[in-house]
């Protein structure tokens, strides 16, 4: 069950039951036994603006001037996830405010199918260095950043993609290569490795419901780890 819980406009609230439910990733592996403490588990988001000492991290790091989005556009929100060693942590994301509801919804159903996530921080704490973010595994939105070997602005600097597992879900370029490096095992999608995201699987489908395409779905070089609200 789902309940919401509005304060002036700027909170929401949630709660889901974690329940006995099987994995996201959309493959075949059972899901292991389900303790009375993980049955209990109920998952919280919260959705605020972005406050001060978050926002004095952000600048000259994953937000500067000249940013397509200004700050108060940018919305913090804060929520539980399964982590890969079965247990309920917590996380944050920045994320633009017209898709911060969007992203509650989502890891509500992530949550409740205990897709677990290896971990989820500002990419802050890795100086706003995409590289070092995904090498560490970590699951991120918002950065002010141009797309690679590019100069225009990647989806990430508008606060509307995600990029989720890196590791488990690499970007594969056309030669077969991967980035994080560390994703090069999990090239062969056809594993139903824990984090992975397949095609029509949880993950998939729940941002979906929400209008996000996957980029595993990208033409010329898949994008396993990214979801966007335009599909870029």
């Amino acid at each position: 069950m789902i309940k919401r819980s509005t304060f002036a406009g700027i909170a929401l609230c949630v709660l889901v039951s974690a329940g006995r439910l099987a994995p996201a990733s959309g493959g075949q592996t059972s899901a292991p036994p389900v303790s009375s403490a993980q049955a209990r588990a109920v998952f919280h988001a919260e959705v605020t603006k972005i406050p001060k000492d978050i926002a004095k991290r952000m600048r000259g790091v994953s937000w500067h001037k000249g940013c397509p989005v200004p700050m108060k556009r940018l919305r913090l929100v804060r929520l539980n996830y399964w982590g890969f060693d079965r247990e309920v942590h917590g996380g944050k994301l920045v994320v633009n405010k017209r898709q911060a509801h969007n992203m509650v919804e989502v890891f509500g159903k992530l949550f409740k199918k205990r897709f677990p996530i290896r971990r989820m921080k500002l990419v802050d704490a890795y100086g706003a260095d995409d590289n070092r973010s995904m090498n560490h595994n970590n699951t991120s939105a918002f950065n002010c950043r141009n797309v690679a070997g590019t100069d225009h602005w990647s989806e990430h600097a508008y606060g509307r993609a995600i990029d989720i597992n890196p590791v488990q879900n690499p970007y594969v370029r056309s030669d077969g290569s991967a980035s994080p490096e560390k994703g090069a095992r999990y090239v062969d999608r056809s594993q139903d490795a824990r984090g992975m995201i397949h095609d029509g699987g949880g993950v998939v489908r729940a941002f979906d419901k929400i209008g996000w395409s996957w980029g595993g779905n990208f033409s010329s070089a898949q994008d396993y780890q990214h979801f966007s609200a335009t599909g870029h």
